[in-house]
């Protein structure tokens, strides 16, 4: 599989490029900004979007979706159901940091909890995680496909050694540490996790060093 991550402005988003090698078919995880950097990396690669994947609707991860659509218009944007309304908050989310943002484009498909995304000959499976955000999202891929282990992009849920803020619109840290440890530390602990910020971890050292969620934590 092709992959790439390109990180993305002023908030420094993990924005990755996941494709098939065969089919080209491609999905772009959390295009939250610099979309003619996205732009430039697609049309390199020679990539045709399928689905413009999100972990949640949190401006810096969706802020690029104009663009997005404009030049891949057979492109599906992906998101939960439950960050439909923050979506959609888009331009009022910009006006919070000193951004302008248009309404974003429709939401294409509503993600659910278990739902299988295919592109090429590659597939993920969804994995709802509330507590950054009512619709938290993560894409779970099982089958090695990004290396000899299991891999994760998890966005704002859970980063190395720490985990997403839960003070923004919906947000509960009760709910966050449930979804982490009732849905996320039960995969192999070998599962690599690709965050929404910051550097790659793994399962198994985010469940024995994670100073919120961790093993040691009551």
């Amino acid at each position: 599989m092709i992959q790439e991550t390109l990180v993305v402005g002023p908030f420094q988003c993990n924005c990755c490029i996941l494709a098939c090698e065969e089919t080209k078919e491609a999905v772009v995880i959390d295009a939250g900004d610099e979309y003619d950097a996205i732009s430039k990396r697609l049309r390199a690669l020679g990539l045709t979007v399928k689905y413009s994947l999100h972990t949640h609707a949190h401006l810096d991860h969706i802020g690029a979706v104009h663009g997005l659509k404009a030049e891949h218009a057979a492109a599906k944007i992906a998101l939960h159901a439950d960050d439909a309304d923050i979506y959609r908050m888009l331009p009022q989310q910009g006006q919070m940091f000193g951004f302008h943002y248009d309404a974003p484009p429709a939401i294409d498909v509503m993600l659910e909890d278990g739902q299988e995304i295919s592109f090429g000959r590659h597939k993920c499976q969804v994995i709802h995680t509330p507590g950054h955000s009512p619709g938290g999202a993560c894409f779970h891929f099982s089958g090695g496909e990004l290396g000899t282990a299991p891999f994760l992009f998890s966005g704002d849920t859970l980063f190395h050694e720490s985990i997403g803020r839960t003070d923004l619109w919906g947000g509960d840290f009760g709910t966050l540490k449930k979804s982490i440890q009732g849905r996320l530390f039960t995969l192999e602990e070998e599962t690599a996790v690709q965050p929404g910020h910051g550097p790659r971890t793994s399962v198994g050292h985010e469940r024995r060093k994670n100073p919120f969620v961790g093993d040691r934590v009551q």
